[in-house]
């Protein structure tokens, strides 16, 4: 009997970064896989020259060291959680009925021993009620009986200043109805409904307003939020669209949302909505943004950021590329040449490799759970120190060669690789884009791809599917508004129903002075010192 084993340290092609054991099932999710990944395992590890020779078989294998124990798992499972101990407890005894009570053996009236108790986890409807703002008024009698010229001298009570004034909504309707359609993604017309549910008739076109409204008089804390973000080091950016009523057409116009994400130092999502695509939206909101100091913008390769990176806007600010748009785009070319789509998604995946191997050194500081909050600063500095380093160590000699390997593979260099082809142009689109995509390596504080500000705009695609468009141009701007403060509150995992109904109460007599104060971060950190 032969047996044939696999001889890899022949091709030093193998030895220096192609990838061994479980690549496949690293490059990418299980979508991005396919399912003939045997069929280019055997194709690539022929081209690669792997060596195939016998050896006598022997008579019993060697026994192998035991595994070791496999690590515990972290997961959570989903199973039955434990009940929240600090939810309220509604006790409901059940007792026997009194001609069970008596013993069969003897008759006599058996005692309480003890309690068995199980927990269910109930709900109750939200319910409305209505708030009297009763005003006390004062008067002197004195002076009412002397008949004083200045009259019986009468005082009123002040009521406090309302976000809306003389409105309907107090300050928890006016964060339901705004949580409910920009965080929970529901139409007007479905809240209005549930409200009718409650013998609540409010019109959609009232909550609207209401909406309207709030937005208003968040501004002064939405524009502290814009602040924030154009003092930060490194911003993500990306767009979605947006279909927009107007009346002088007979159908919908496309208008879009922006977001900007700051960066750890300045933690805030903040939307903007533009009637269109124009370069003039990301120009006018990064206007003088890098003036003083360099800024990194890592966006897709849209052309309306080119002006930007020209210095048009009055700032230096370097183009950081984004390696998952690259990624994508061999993706989607993997049905024109599948070998070498999933060569270069490889070469992709050593390279997120290098980023997991950061966060895995900074995880272990913390004893592999993620940082707590208050260590959230110092764990993100570590993470820019480490990944700096093995990216410098790691990274940078994986971008040559795949730049080599991505010129060898191009028709023009005598490779199978047309041009025109989806395959081609996806080289392409990469090796135009090069000099963006390494930008990432120079700078521990920046990311390697735009997946913040793509993951963002989520919720506004999740929202469209359901609210389908914006009214107006303004109603475009209030939206940003809001989407801005609830996206912040979820980048702090912070209750954003219980956040916008304390600052609504309170933004209206809030001084200027201290309006960061409101921030979701330090409202969070105020709100747990109490």
């Amino acid at each position: 009997m032969q047996a044939c084993t696999c001889d890899r340290s022949t091709s030093p092609r193998t030895a220096s970064v192609m990838p061994t054991g479980r690549w496949w099932s690293r490059t990418g999710p299980t979508a991005a896989r396919g399912n003939g990944w045997w069929r280019i395992w055997g194709r690539w590890t022929r081209r690669a020259g792997w060596a195939c020779r016998r050896r006598p078989a022997v008579s019993a294998p060697t026994p192998e060291p035991p595994a070791p124990p496999p690590a515990p798992s972290t997961s959570r499972g989903h199973g039955r959680r434990r009940i929240l101990q600090d939810l309220p407890r509604r006790r409901v005894v059940h007792d026997l009925a009194e001609d069970e009570k008596p013993c069969p053996c003897c008759g006599k009236m058996r005692e309480v021993i003890g309690e068995e108790t199980s927990e269910q986890l109930d709900y109750e409807p939200a319910r409305l009620s209505v708030i009297q703002h009763v005003r006390l008024k004062y008067a002197c009698r004195a002076c009412e009986e002397a008949a004083a010229e200045d009259g019986p001298q009468i005082a009123t009570a002040e009521k406090p200043l309302a976000p809306i004034e003389k409105g309907l909504a107090a300050p928890g309707l006016l964060a339901y109805v705004i949580v409910s359609k920009y965080s929970d993604h529901l139409p007007l017309y479905r809240l209005e409904r549930i409200l009718a549910r409650h013998k609540i008739d409010i019109a959609r076109s009232t909550m609207c307003d209401w909406a309207r409204d709030s937005a208003a008089a968040l501004k002064p804390l939405y524009d502290l939020m814009i602040r924030e973000v154009l003092a930060s080091k490194v911003i993500h950016t990306d767009d979605t669209p947006v279909d927009v009523l107007d009346r002088q057409l007979p159908q919908t116009r496309v208008g879009r949302f922006w977001v900007y994400v700051g960066d750890r130092d300045h933690p805030h999502d903040v939307f903007i909505y533009t009637a269109n695509r124009s370069r003039d939206g990301p120009m006018t909101f990064l206007a003088g943004w890098g003036k003083d100091t360099r800024r990194f913008l890592q966006a897709d390769a849209f052309g309306g950021y080119d002006g930007i990176y020209a210095g048009q806007a009055g700032g230096r600010v370097t183009e950081v590329a984004c390696w998952s748009h690259a990624r994508r785009k061999f993706y989607e070319a993997r049905t024109s040449d599948s070998a070498t789509a999933t060569q270069a998604l490889a070469y992709i995946r050593l390279l997120y490799d290098v980023e997991d191997e950061a966060k895995a050194l900074v995880e272990k500081r913390f004893d592999g759970a993620a940082a707590p909050a208050a260590d959230q600063g110092e764990a993100q500095r570590r993470l820019a120190a480490i990944r700096l380093e093995l990216r410098r160590a790691k990274a940078v000699p994986i971008l040559a060669q795949f730049k080599t390997w991505l010129e060898s593979r191009q028709a023009t260099a005598g490779g199978p690789v047309l041009p025109k082809s989806p395959m081609g142009q996806a080289i392409a689109y990469v090796l135009n884009q090069w000099d963006a995509l390494n930008v990432y390596v120079t700078d521990g504080d920046l990311a390697i791809d735009n997946n913040l500000a793509e993951n963002a705009l989520r919720r506004i695609a999740i929202g469209r599917k359901n609210w389908l468009f914006c009214g107006s141009d303004n109603g475009g701007h209030t939206a940003a508004v809001l989407f801005s403060l609830i996206a912040s509150c979820a980048r702090h995992e912070v209750d954003p129903f219980a956040y916008l109904k304390d600052v609504l109460t309170r933004i209206a007599a809030h001084p200027m002075h201290r309006l960061a104060e409101l921030l979701p971060e330090r409202w969070s950190l105020a709100k747990a010192d109490t």
